[in-house]
């Protein structure tokens, strides 16, 4: 049941049968925020559209409107905190089952404790949302070091399966370190691509998209990359338990010193050096081409 104060009073929102459905953006969750506030509601789930719905409730379509979603995100840092609304950012990127309800909580606890609600850790939804956070931190720490890129023309391409959304996590840590260099980073698990070229940056949305053939330059530095790899192993010292521990294995598909094929995964299609994606999805070329500033004319 969520308790919010207005004017002094506590005032207790009732428990509705009904389950918010929205868009699935950042923007609709925070619509359904603010619904909730303005129906005196809370809503026994939230889903968001084409999700999975467990529970037999009558659905409740809650529209994106950016005005509405405004007036949420800028009474989080006035009201909560700026740590507050950084932390609501990174929730919604997590993969904490229910994370709508687990963030619809906070957003209650914090309007009535306001700034006190981060310190809330003996509190059963703060202490979830905040070790869901932790993880996804967690998560984009080690994809810094795990992640693998490969070269196709004038461009650097890697390939990620996380469980959380971190490309907003790790995009100042690549977008700092190749500056100048055109790259792509794509999150298989949702769809989605970090693409950065010399001067502007964009995470943009791209599914299906499927890495090229490697050319021969690009066979030798995996082969180099791969018996460097082992030549530094130390064979008396080995511990595949402790190397499991440190670099889970849900992290090896992409890494092409484990992935079993001495660093060069068997492709079938185009020549060496030619850049060919499935029929339907767009190359690399054309998915930095639209980082490029409309034209006038």
């Amino acid at each position: 049941m969520g308790r919010v104060q207005e004017g002094g009073e506590d005032l207790m929102f009732q428990p509705s049968a009904l389950a918010y459905t929205y868009d699935g953006s950042f923007e609709g969750l925070l619509c359904c925020v603010f619904e909730s506030y303005v129906w005196r509601e809370t809503p026994l789930a939230i889903h968001a559209e084409g999700g999975e719905q467990g529970l037999l409730l009558e659905a409740k379509w809650i529209g994106t409107d950016k005005d509405k979603a405004e007036r949420v995100l800028k009474s989080i840092p006035l009201r909560i905190s700026p740590e507050a609304e950084e932390l609501v950012r990174m929730g919604f990127w997590t993969c904490e089952p229910d994370k709508e309800m687990l963030l619809l909580r906070f957003l209650y606890l914090g309007f009535q404790h306001g700034r006190k609600v981060m310190n809330m850790l003996a509190d059963d939804t703060v202490n979830a949302l905040m070790k869901a956070v932790q993880q996804l931190r967690r998560e984009g720490h080690l994809y810094t070091g795990f992640v693998r890129f490969s070269v196709y023309g004038q461009v650097m391409a890697a390939v990620i399966e996380p469980q959380g959304y971190i490309l907003p996590v790790i995009q100042k840590h690549f977008c700092d370190r190749f500056q100048g260099e055109s790259f792509m980073i794509y999150d298989q698990t949702h769809g989605m691509a970090l693409v950065h070229e010399p001067g502007r940056e964009a995470i943009l949305p791209l599914s299906g998209w499927t890495p090229p053939e490697p050319d021969e330059a690009e066979e030798a530095y995996r082969r180099l990359w791969t018996g460097f790899y082992h030549a530094i192993g130390i064979k008396e010292r080995r511990n595949d338990r402790l190397r499991s521990s440190l670099m889970p294995r849900r992290y090896w598909k992409h890494m092409v010193e484990m992935n079993g094929s001495n660093g060069v995964p068997a492709h079938k299609g185009s020549a060496p050096g030619h850049l060919h994606d499935p029929p339907g999805t767009p190359s690399l070329e054309l998915t930095i081409l639209k980082l490029q500033p409309a034209s006038d004319d």
